[in-house]
Protein backbone atom coordinates (compact mmCIF):
# COMPACT_ATOMS: atom_id res chain seq x y z
CA UNK A 1 0.00 0.00 0.00
CA UNK A 2 1.64 3.50 -1.47
CA UNK A 3 2.00 5.81 1.62
CA UNK A 4 0.21 9.15 1.80
CA UNK A 5 1.64 12.63 -0.10
CA UNK A 6 2.96 15.05 2.36
CA UNK A 7 4.58 17.67 0.07
CA UNK A 8 1.51 18.87 -2.11
CA UNK A 9 3.55 21.89 -3.71
CA UNK A 10 6.27 19.48 -5.15
CA UNK A 11 3.17 17.01 -6.62
CA UNK A 12 1.45 20.17 -7.44
CA UNK A 13 4.43 21.38 -9.48
CA UNK A 14 4.75 17.47 -11.35
CA UNK A 15 0.90 17.56 -12.08
CA UNK A 16 1.20 21.01 -13.87
CA UNK A 17 4.39 20.38 -15.58
CA UNK A 18 3.05 16.71 -17.16
CA UNK A 19 5.00 14.12 -14.49
CA UNK A 20 1.70 13.48 -12.61
CA UNK A 21 2.58 9.78 -14.34
CA UNK A 22 5.96 9.89 -15.27
CA UNK A 23 8.28 10.12 -12.20
CA UNK A 24 10.71 8.34 -14.85
CA UNK A 25 11.09 10.75 -17.44
CA UNK A 26 11.20 13.71 -14.33
CA UNK A 27 14.20 11.48 -12.80
CA UNK A 28 15.91 11.55 -16.35
CA UNK A 29 15.54 15.06 -16.91
CA UNK A 30 16.90 16.11 -13.13
CA UNK A 31 20.03 13.66 -14.03
CA UNK A 32 20.29 15.51 -17.23
CA UNK A 33 20.07 18.44 -15.58
CA UNK A 34 22.88 17.52 -13.12
CA UNK A 35 25.07 16.43 -15.00
CA UNK A 36 27.83 18.90 -13.99
CA UNK A 37 27.81 17.47 -10.69
CA UNK A 38 28.56 13.69 -11.54
CA UNK A 39 26.52 10.86 -12.50
CA UNK A 40 23.26 11.07 -11.10
CA UNK A 41 20.81 7.89 -10.94
CA UNK A 42 18.09 9.35 -9.72
CA UNK A 43 14.26 6.93 -10.95
CA UNK A 44 10.82 6.95 -10.05
CA UNK A 45 11.56 5.26 -6.75
CA UNK A 46 13.51 8.82 -5.50
CA UNK A 47 10.39 11.12 -6.90
CA UNK A 48 8.06 8.87 -4.49
CA UNK A 49 10.10 9.66 -1.35
CA UNK A 50 10.83 13.01 -2.49
CA UNK A 51 6.85 13.33 -2.57
CA UNK A 52 6.55 11.73 0.95
CA UNK A 53 8.93 13.61 2.97
CA UNK A 54 12.82 13.13 1.72
CA UNK A 55 14.20 16.15 1.34
CA UNK A 56 16.73 16.56 -1.21
CA UNK A 57 20.36 18.80 -1.32
CA UNK A 58 20.20 22.25 -2.40
CA UNK A 59 22.04 21.30 -5.66
CA UNK A 60 19.36 18.46 -6.82
CA UNK A 61 16.45 21.06 -5.72
CA UNK A 62 18.06 23.47 -7.59
CA UNK A 63 18.41 21.06 -10.67
CA UNK A 64 14.54 20.69 -10.41
CA UNK A 65 13.58 24.05 -10.32
CA UNK A 66 15.42 24.55 -13.81
CA UNK A 67 14.10 20.98 -15.11
CA UNK A 68 10.06 21.67 -14.14
CA UNK A 69 10.49 25.50 -16.03
CA UNK A 70 11.49 24.45 -19.07
CA UNK A 71 8.22 22.40 -19.10
CA UNK A 72 6.67 25.01 -17.47
CA UNK A 73 7.69 27.88 -19.97
CA UNK A 74 8.33 30.17 -16.26
CA UNK A 75 10.75 30.91 -13.65
CA UNK A 76 10.24 28.29 -10.56
CA UNK A 77 11.81 29.59 -7.18
CA UNK A 78 13.65 26.26 -4.53
CA UNK A 79 10.97 27.38 -2.50
CA UNK A 80 7.98 26.72 -4.40
CA UNK A 81 9.34 23.02 -4.34
CA UNK A 82 7.85 22.29 -0.44
CA UNK A 83 10.73 21.38 0.91
CA UNK A 84 11.10 23.66 3.44
CA UNK A 85 14.59 25.11 4.60
CA UNK A 86 17.72 23.51 6.00
CA UNK A 87 16.64 24.94 9.40
CA UNK A 88 13.81 23.22 9.23
CA UNK A 89 14.88 19.11 9.26
CA UNK A 90 14.18 17.06 11.80
CA UNK A 91 15.32 13.89 12.33
CA UNK A 92 17.42 12.28 8.77
CA UNK A 93 15.22 9.29 7.50
CA UNK A 94 17.40 6.44 6.51
CA UNK A 95 18.32 7.02 2.56
CA UNK A 96 16.79 4.51 0.04
CA UNK A 97 19.90 5.15 -2.39
CA UNK A 98 23.47 5.90 -2.06
CA UNK A 99 22.60 9.70 -4.26
CA UNK A 100 20.24 10.28 -1.43
CA UNK A 101 22.91 9.12 1.11
CA UNK A 102 25.56 11.72 -0.12
CA UNK A 103 22.90 14.53 -0.35
CA UNK A 104 21.82 13.85 3.46
CA UNK A 105 25.19 13.74 4.42
CA UNK A 106 26.09 16.80 2.26
CA UNK A 107 22.58 18.79 4.39
CA UNK A 108 23.82 17.63 7.63
CA UNK A 109 27.23 18.98 7.05
CA UNK A 110 26.10 22.02 5.87
CA UNK A 111 23.95 22.11 8.89
CA UNK A 112 26.26 21.71 11.54
CA UNK A 113 28.53 24.51 10.27
CA UNK A 114 26.09 27.04 10.08
CA UNK A 115 23.98 26.13 13.44
CA UNK A 116 27.46 24.33 16.11
CA UNK A 117 27.30 27.56 18.70
CA UNK A 118 23.26 27.39 19.24
CA UNK A 119 21.93 25.54 21.78
CA UNK A 120 21.35 21.88 20.80
CA UNK A 121 17.50 21.65 19.50
CA UNK A 122 15.35 18.45 18.92
CA UNK A 123 14.94 14.91 20.34
CA UNK A 124 15.99 11.31 20.08
CA UNK A 125 13.18 9.49 17.68
CA UNK A 126 13.09 5.87 18.54
CA UNK A 127 10.83 5.05 16.02
CA UNK A 128 13.01 6.52 13.10
CA UNK A 129 16.15 4.74 14.45
CA UNK A 130 14.32 1.49 14.50
CA UNK A 131 13.00 2.50 10.80
CA UNK A 132 17.50 3.05 10.08
CA UNK A 133 17.71 -0.61 11.65
CA UNK A 134 15.38 -2.27 9.40
CA UNK A 135 16.47 -0.46 6.37
CA UNK A 136 19.94 -1.37 6.71
CA UNK A 137 19.43 -4.70 7.40
CA UNK A 138 17.23 -5.62 4.76
CA UNK A 139 17.51 -3.28 2.00
CA UNK A 140 18.62 -5.08 -0.81
CA UNK A 141 22.58 -4.22 -1.43
CA UNK A 142 23.89 -1.33 -3.83
CA UNK A 143 25.00 -2.67 -7.07
CA UNK A 144 27.27 -0.20 -8.23
CA UNK A 145 28.55 3.07 -6.11
CA UNK A 146 30.91 4.18 -9.07
CA UNK A 147 30.65 7.68 -10.34
CA UNK A 148 31.66 10.13 -12.74
CA UNK A 149 32.04 13.98 -11.34
CA UNK A 150 34.39 16.91 -11.52
CA UNK A 151 36.97 15.96 -8.87
CA UNK A 152 39.48 12.58 -9.97
CA UNK A 153 39.03 10.68 -6.00
CA UNK A 154 42.39 7.62 -5.71
CA UNK A 155 42.70 5.24 -3.18
CA UNK A 156 45.71 7.55 -1.66
CA UNK A 157 42.88 10.38 -1.01
CA UNK A 158 40.72 7.84 0.50
CA UNK A 159 43.17 7.08 2.98
CA UNK A 160 43.99 10.36 4.06
CA UNK A 161 40.33 10.87 5.26
CA UNK A 162 40.88 7.61 7.69
CA UNK A 163 43.87 9.31 9.28
CA UNK A 164 42.12 12.47 9.65
CA UNK A 165 39.71 10.38 11.24
CA UNK A 166 42.35 8.83 13.77
CA UNK A 167 43.33 12.19 14.43
CA UNK A 168 39.81 13.17 15.24
CA UNK A 169 39.09 10.30 17.83
CA UNK A 170 41.89 10.78 19.53
CA UNK A 171 41.23 14.36 20.23
CA UNK A 172 37.59 13.58 21.64
CA UNK A 173 38.65 10.47 23.62
CA UNK A 174 40.91 12.69 25.41
CA UNK A 175 39.31 15.42 25.83
CA UNK A 176 35.22 14.73 24.99
CA UNK A 177 33.59 16.64 22.61
CA UNK A 178 31.74 19.49 25.30
CA UNK A 179 33.36 22.04 23.31
CA UNK A 180 31.73 23.03 19.70
CA UNK A 181 35.31 23.81 18.00
CA UNK A 182 36.77 20.24 17.31
CA UNK A 183 32.97 19.38 15.77
CA UNK A 184 33.03 22.71 14.01
CA UNK A 185 36.54 21.94 12.50
CA UNK A 186 35.23 18.34 11.33
CA UNK A 187 32.14 19.51 9.63
CA UNK A 188 33.98 22.63 8.13
CA UNK A 189 36.23 19.34 6.49
CA UNK A 190 33.07 16.99 5.74
CA UNK A 191 31.97 20.18 3.79
CA UNK A 192 34.50 21.40 2.30
CA UNK A 193 36.39 18.46 1.34
CA UNK A 194 34.78 14.95 1.79
CA UNK A 195 31.34 16.49 0.09
CA UNK A 196 33.34 17.21 -2.71
CA UNK A 197 35.27 13.58 -2.82
CA UNK A 198 31.66 11.88 -2.71
CA UNK A 199 30.60 14.42 -5.83
CA UNK A 200 33.66 13.12 -7.34
CA UNK A 201 34.80 10.49 -10.07
CA UNK A 202 36.22 7.23 -8.84
CA UNK A 203 35.93 3.36 -9.83
CA UNK A 204 33.66 0.96 -8.21
CA UNK A 205 36.53 0.11 -5.63
CA UNK A 206 37.48 3.26 -4.56
CA UNK A 207 33.86 4.34 -4.13
CA UNK A 208 33.29 1.15 -1.64
CA UNK A 209 36.18 2.29 0.05
CA UNK A 210 35.17 6.62 0.05
CA UNK A 211 32.18 5.13 1.12
CA UNK A 212 33.42 3.86 4.39
CA UNK A 213 35.29 6.67 4.92
CA UNK A 214 32.73 8.87 4.87
CA UNK A 215 30.74 6.49 7.56
CA UNK A 216 34.37 6.19 9.72
CA UNK A 217 33.63 9.61 9.74
CA UNK A 218 30.14 10.96 9.66
CA UNK A 219 29.90 8.37 12.64
CA UNK A 220 32.57 9.88 14.29
CA UNK A 221 30.84 13.26 13.93
CA UNK A 222 27.66 11.69 15.45
CA UNK A 223 29.44 10.29 18.44
CA UNK A 224 31.19 13.72 19.17
CA UNK A 225 27.37 15.46 19.28
CA UNK A 226 26.29 12.70 21.33
CA UNK A 227 29.03 13.27 23.73
CA UNK A 228 28.18 17.05 23.76
CA UNK A 229 24.49 16.17 24.28
CA UNK A 230 23.40 17.04 20.59
CA UNK A 231 20.89 14.04 20.33
CA UNK A 232 19.43 15.15 17.79
CA UNK A 233 22.31 15.92 15.19
CA UNK A 234 24.29 12.35 16.53
CA UNK A 235 21.05 10.30 15.48
CA UNK A 236 20.79 12.47 12.35
CA UNK A 237 24.71 11.87 11.35
CA UNK A 238 24.42 7.95 13.27
CA UNK A 239 21.39 7.40 10.36
CA UNK A 240 23.31 8.72 7.47
CA UNK A 241 26.72 6.75 8.29
CA UNK A 242 24.75 3.60 8.63
CA UNK A 243 23.71 3.98 5.15
CA UNK A 244 27.17 4.65 3.80
CA UNK A 245 28.24 2.18 5.87
CA UNK A 246 25.98 0.14 3.81
CA UNK A 247 26.97 1.45 0.55
CA UNK A 248 30.52 0.45 1.35
CA UNK A 249 28.94 -2.92 2.30
CA UNK A 250 30.75 -2.88 5.37
CA UNK A 251 28.18 -4.64 7.54
CA UNK A 252 30.26 -4.50 10.67
CA UNK A 253 31.00 -1.31 10.60
CA UNK A 254 27.23 -0.92 9.47
CA UNK A 255 27.00 -3.04 12.92
CA UNK A 256 29.01 -1.38 15.26
CA UNK A 257 27.13 1.80 13.88
CA UNK A 258 23.88 0.60 15.30
CA UNK A 259 25.71 -0.22 18.43
CA UNK A 260 26.39 3.47 19.21
CA UNK A 261 22.90 4.31 17.93
CA UNK A 262 21.86 1.81 20.80
CA UNK A 263 24.22 3.24 23.04
CA UNK A 264 22.59 6.90 22.52
CA UNK A 265 18.96 5.18 23.33
CA UNK A 266 20.35 3.48 26.23
CA UNK A 267 21.72 7.17 27.54
CA UNK A 268 18.51 8.71 27.01
CA UNK A 269 16.11 5.67 28.79
CA UNK A 270 14.48 3.84 25.54
CA UNK A 271 16.24 0.85 26.75
CA UNK A 272 13.51 -1.67 25.38
CA UNK A 273 14.23 0.16 22.02
CA UNK A 274 17.75 0.06 22.44
CA UNK A 275 18.07 -4.15 23.44
CA UNK A 276 16.07 -4.11 19.81
CA UNK A 277 18.56 -1.91 18.13
CA UNK A 278 21.43 -3.68 19.71
CA UNK A 279 20.19 -6.86 18.41
CA UNK A 280 19.82 -6.11 15.46
CA UNK A 281 22.96 -5.18 15.11
CA UNK A 282 23.78 -8.73 16.48
CA UNK A 283 21.78 -10.58 14.09
CA UNK A 284 23.22 -7.92 11.20
CA UNK A 285 26.66 -8.56 11.92
CA UNK A 286 26.78 -12.15 11.25
CA UNK A 287 30.00 -14.38 11.62
CA UNK A 288 31.76 -11.46 12.90
CA UNK A 289 35.40 -11.40 14.18
CA UNK A 290 35.58 -11.92 17.95
CA UNK A 291 36.36 -8.28 18.77
CA UNK A 292 33.57 -6.96 17.34
CA UNK A 293 31.00 -9.55 18.99
CA UNK A 294 32.22 -8.67 22.07
CA UNK A 295 30.94 -5.08 22.08
CA UNK A 296 27.99 -6.07 20.29
CA UNK A 297 27.10 -8.29 22.86
CA UNK A 298 28.19 -5.75 25.39
CA UNK A 299 25.57 -3.04 24.28
CA UNK A 300 23.28 -5.66 24.63
CA UNK A 301 23.74 -6.23 27.71
CA UNK A 302 23.44 -2.55 29.23
CA UNK A 303 20.33 -2.27 27.50
CA UNK A 304 18.99 -5.00 29.04
CA UNK A 305 20.41 -4.21 32.30
CA UNK A 306 18.77 -1.04 31.97
CA UNK A 307 15.10 -2.66 31.56
CA UNK A 308 15.48 -4.75 34.09
CA UNK A 309 15.74 -7.99 32.58
CA UNK A 310 18.25 -10.13 34.58
CA UNK A 311 18.77 -13.20 32.49
CA UNK A 312 19.03 -11.93 29.63
CA UNK A 313 21.83 -9.11 30.68
CA UNK A 314 23.92 -12.08 32.19
CA UNK A 315 23.37 -13.84 28.88
CA UNK A 316 24.66 -10.88 26.99
CA UNK A 317 27.62 -10.17 29.25
CA UNK A 318 28.93 -13.82 29.56
CA UNK A 319 28.71 -13.99 25.46
CA UNK A 320 30.67 -10.89 25.23
CA UNK A 321 33.19 -11.98 27.86
CA UNK A 322 33.47 -15.36 25.99
CA UNK A 323 33.96 -13.40 22.91
CA UNK A 324 36.74 -11.06 24.37
CA UNK A 325 38.72 -14.54 25.25
CA UNK A 326 38.90 -15.28 21.72
CA UNK A 327 40.18 -11.78 20.23
CA UNK A 328 43.88 -13.10 20.52
CA UNK A 329 43.26 -15.42 17.50
CA UNK A 330 40.38 -12.70 15.84
CA UNK A 331 41.59 -9.41 16.36
CA UNK A 332 39.36 -8.37 13.87
CA UNK A 333 38.79 -4.70 11.99
CA UNK A 334 41.34 -1.71 13.59
CA UNK A 335 38.31 -0.14 14.43
CA UNK A 336 37.28 -2.05 17.33
CA UNK A 337 40.42 -2.16 18.56
CA UNK A 338 39.71 0.51 21.30
CA UNK A 339 37.16 -1.98 22.71
CA UNK A 340 39.37 -3.70 25.44
CA UNK A 341 38.53 -5.97 29.02
CA UNK A 342 38.60 -2.35 30.38
CA UNK A 343 35.66 -0.91 28.16
CA UNK A 344 33.74 -4.47 29.02
CA UNK A 345 34.01 -4.44 32.50
CA UNK A 346 32.55 -0.56 32.37
CA UNK A 347 29.80 -2.37 30.44
CA UNK A 348 29.51 -4.92 33.33
CA UNK A 349 29.46 -2.48 36.07
CA UNK A 350 26.55 -0.16 34.62
CA UNK A 351 24.51 -3.19 33.71
CA UNK A 352 24.73 -5.44 37.09
CA UNK A 353 24.33 -1.36 39.17
CA UNK A 354 21.10 -1.07 37.35
CA UNK A 355 20.09 -4.25 38.15
CA UNK A 356 20.84 -3.25 41.74
CA UNK A 357 23.72 -6.08 42.12
CA UNK A 358 25.95 -4.08 43.58
CA UNK A 359 28.23 -6.51 45.30
CA UNK A 360 28.78 -8.14 41.62
CA UNK A 361 29.03 -4.67 39.58
CA UNK A 362 31.44 -3.84 41.96
CA UNK A 363 33.95 -6.47 41.10
CA UNK A 364 34.57 -5.32 38.28
CA UNK A 365 35.63 -1.93 39.08
CA UNK A 366 39.41 -2.55 39.14
CA UNK A 367 39.27 -3.67 35.54
CA UNK A 368 37.07 -1.10 34.54
CA UNK A 369 40.08 1.70 35.42
CA UNK A 370 42.86 -0.72 33.78
CA UNK A 371 42.41 2.08 30.49
CA UNK A 372 45.20 2.88 28.39
CA UNK A 373 46.35 7.09 29.29
CA UNK A 374 45.10 7.92 25.72
CA UNK A 375 41.27 6.84 27.32
CA UNK A 376 40.82 9.81 29.36
CA UNK A 377 37.03 10.83 29.25
CA UNK A 378 36.16 7.27 29.78
CA UNK A 379 38.37 6.53 32.65
CA UNK A 380 36.10 9.37 34.23
CA UNK A 381 33.02 7.70 33.17
CA UNK A 382 34.35 4.66 35.02
CA UNK A 383 35.44 6.64 37.54
CA UNK A 384 32.34 8.45 38.31
CA UNK A 385 30.41 4.92 37.75
CA UNK A 386 32.35 3.47 40.68
CA UNK A 387 31.35 6.44 43.12
CA UNK A 388 27.93 5.92 42.05
CA UNK A 389 27.58 2.57 42.38
CA UNK A 390 29.25 2.77 45.92
CA UNK A 391 26.86 5.09 46.70
CA UNK A 392 23.72 3.57 45.79
CA UNK A 393 24.95 0.75 47.43
CA UNK A 394 24.96 2.63 50.79
CA UNK A 395 28.89 2.73 51.16
CA UNK A 396 28.87 7.05 51.58
CA UNK A 397 32.49 6.59 52.09
CA UNK A 398 34.07 4.83 49.72
CA UNK A 399 31.60 7.42 47.35
CA UNK A 400 33.32 10.31 48.42
CA UNK A 401 36.85 8.44 47.92
CA UNK A 402 35.55 7.84 44.48
CA UNK A 403 34.39 11.03 43.99
CA UNK A 404 37.54 12.89 45.10
CA UNK A 405 39.10 11.07 42.00
CA UNK A 406 36.40 12.30 40.35
CA UNK A 407 37.15 15.79 40.69
CA UNK A 408 41.12 15.00 39.78
CA UNK A 409 40.70 12.91 36.50
CA UNK A 410 37.44 15.38 34.92
CA UNK A 411 40.11 17.96 34.43
CA UNK A 412 40.27 19.34 31.00
CA UNK A 413 37.29 17.65 29.71
CA UNK A 414 34.41 18.63 28.52
CA UNK A 415 31.25 15.64 27.96
CA UNK A 416 27.87 16.23 28.90
CA UNK A 417 27.73 12.69 29.46
CA UNK A 418 30.63 13.29 32.44
CA UNK A 419 28.46 16.23 33.37
CA UNK A 420 25.55 13.64 33.70
CA UNK A 421 27.28 11.20 35.34
CA UNK A 422 28.31 13.58 38.44
CA UNK A 423 24.81 15.23 38.70
CA UNK A 424 23.24 11.43 39.16
CA UNK A 425 26.46 11.10 41.99
CA UNK A 426 25.74 14.44 43.44
CA UNK A 427 21.79 13.93 43.61
CA UNK A 428 22.96 10.39 45.16
CA UNK A 429 24.96 11.53 47.75
CA UNK A 430 22.93 15.14 48.50
CA UNK A 431 20.69 12.82 50.99
CA UNK A 432 23.83 12.56 53.41
CA UNK A 433 24.98 16.43 52.91
CA UNK A 434 24.72 16.82 56.18
CA UNK A 435 28.48 14.73 56.68
CA UNK A 436 31.29 16.89 56.39
CA UNK A 437 33.10 14.35 54.32
CA UNK A 438 29.84 14.34 52.24
CA UNK A 439 29.82 18.03 51.99
CA UNK A 440 33.23 18.18 50.79
CA UNK A 441 32.57 16.45 47.96
CA UNK A 442 29.71 18.14 47.10
CA UNK A 443 30.93 21.22 47.27
CA UNK A 444 34.42 19.72 44.87
CA UNK A 445 31.91 18.22 42.30
CA UNK A 446 30.23 21.95 42.29
CA UNK A 447 32.91 23.51 41.53
CA UNK A 448 33.71 21.51 38.42
CA UNK A 449 33.27 23.70 35.12
CA UNK A 450 30.16 22.55 33.33
CA UNK A 451 30.44 20.40 30.19
CA UNK A 452 29.23 23.19 27.68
Amino acid sequence: MARPVTNAAFEGLLLAAGYSNAHAAFARQLNRAGRDQGTWRYDAASVYWWLRGRRPGEHVQAAMAETLARKLDRPVAIAELGFGTVDSIGTCVYPATVDGAIDSAERIWATLTKHLNQQATGAFDTGQALQAALGWRYDLPDTSVSRNGRQQVTSTDVQSLYALADHFTDLDRRHGSGSPRTRSLMADFLVRQVTLMLHGTYTEAVGRDLMRAAATLCGQLAFMSYDAGDHASAQRHLTVALRLAKAADDRLYGAHLLANLATQAVHLGYSRDAALLAEAAIDGAGRAPASVLARLHATAATAYGQSGERRACQLALARAERALDRTGVDPGPRWVAYFSPAHLAGAALRCLGDLHLYSQALRHAPDALTLASANTRTRALHTALVALTHARAGDTDAACTWGQKLAQHTAGIQSARVQQRVHELTATLSAQQASPQVNEVLHTLAAMPAAR
